[in-house]
């Protein structure tokens, strides 16, 4: 094969791309949540572990209250956040629609150790993130009510649940445990499986507009021709995840082993793209390569997830500094894999072109 013609092939290729708009759009998105993942990771923070976003409010939050004298009002008594306004129902629902207060909180008149529940009726404003944040607040004043009712209903248990005794914890391990556990090899992989689909589209194309014989009597051989393809498409995989890297860092989230975390990426994302153009070779049609490969990709993804050094494992431990040497001997494992891929993509173009030869 001729490096010239692949590289022109690629270049072709490249400058190509802006009219892909499947590709424009995700390079765009994946940029636009990268330069606000700071701002997300309330959001998707909050999804994984809901009481991480109390600790991103600083602000004091005041809370109606209605209905009879109870302990409840010690609780908030404790907490410097949540300042307690005592009115009545009517007032309070109105005061919270206007938003002078963040919630309300209505106590029955239930003593203590009355033999019935005590039913304690919150109010927040549907779908705002405010009611999120102080839902969480109002959930530790209530626990905290909760474990004094219990103690003054204490004589009625005849059995007692087992005591766990946990390690105090910083608060900020649901953050890092989000971040380098799950967002970082995501967004570091994204650009592999999007650059693999991509190179369907870039052969697929070629069948479908009738193309490729045009391209085969010319000097460029199919094989070249599918080489130049990939080489645009794996450009792609270290610069887009290069791109997430360094705005994750403006954002203030440290990642180590930024090379080694970008070479895994760029040979795993070739084995990607190889697969991919193997298969859009064999169909020659968009949706069916599209199909077959997206299944195939969440079953192998099933598969690998299952070996302790899986993608999203590694990615973690360089990214945290815990790898060790042993990736090495991994990304050269990965590296034979695509080095037999390449091998076999090459026989299989020039097999193909000798077919369509013949036919002519």
């Amino acid at each position: 094969m001729n490096a010239r013609r692949i590289a022109i092939v690629a270049k072709k290729e490249l400058f190509g791309l802006s009219s892909e708009k499947t590709i424009v759009f995700a390079i765009l998105l994946q940029v636009f949540i990268a330069m606000f993942s700071s701002f997300l990771m309330v959001g998707l923070t909050a999804m994984y572990d809901p009481e991480a976003i109390e600790g991103y409010s600083t602000v004091t939050y005041g809370v109606g209250y209605a209905g009879a004298e109870s302990p409840l009002i010690d609780e908030f008594a404790k907490r410097d956040d949540l300042v307690l306004h005592r009115m009545d129902l009517d007032a309070a629902l109105a005061a919270l629609r206007d938003r002078t207060v963040a919630a309300v909180v209505y106590i029955p008149d239930t003593p203590p150790d009355a033999k019935e529940p005590v039913m304690v009726t919150l109010y927040l404003i549907q779908n705002d993130l405010q009611s999120s944040v102080i839902n969480v607040k109002l959930k530790e004043v209530l626990q905290g009510y909760e474990k004094e009712l219990r103690e003054v209903r204490a004589d009625r248990m005849t059995t007692f649940p087992v005591g766990l005794d946990f390690p105090e914890s910083g608060g900020g391990e649901n953050f890092f445990e989000f971040v380098y556990g799950l967002l970082i090899p995501l967004l570091v992989l994204l650009p592999a499986i999007v650059s693999a689909a991509l190179i369907i589209d870039l052969i697929t194309e070629e069948y479908q507009r009738q193309t490729l014989e045009t391209l085969i009597s010319t000097p460029v051989t199919l094989a070249e021709m599918v080489w130049g393809k990939i080489a645009a498409c794996e450009v792609l995989v270290p610069v887009q995840a290069g791109v997430w890297l360094l705005l994750l860092g403006f954002n203030g989230i440290a990642v180590d082993n930024t090379a080694a975390i970008l070479l895994h990426a760029s040979v795993g994302g070739l084995s990607l793209i190889l697969i991919s153009a193997l298969v859009a070779l064999y169909y020659r049609e968009r949706t069916s390569a599209q199909f077959i490969f997206s299944t195939a990709l969440v079953v192998v993804f099933l598969l690998i997830m299952a070996v302790p050094y899986n993608p999203l494992n590694l990615m973690v431990r360089l990214a945290v500094g815990t790898a060790g040497p042993v990736h090495w001997l991994i990304l050269a494992l990965v590296a034979g894999v695509t080095v037999l891929l390449g091998w076999t993509a090459t026989t299989y173009a020039r097999r193909i072109e000798k077919i369509t030869q013949v036919a002519r």
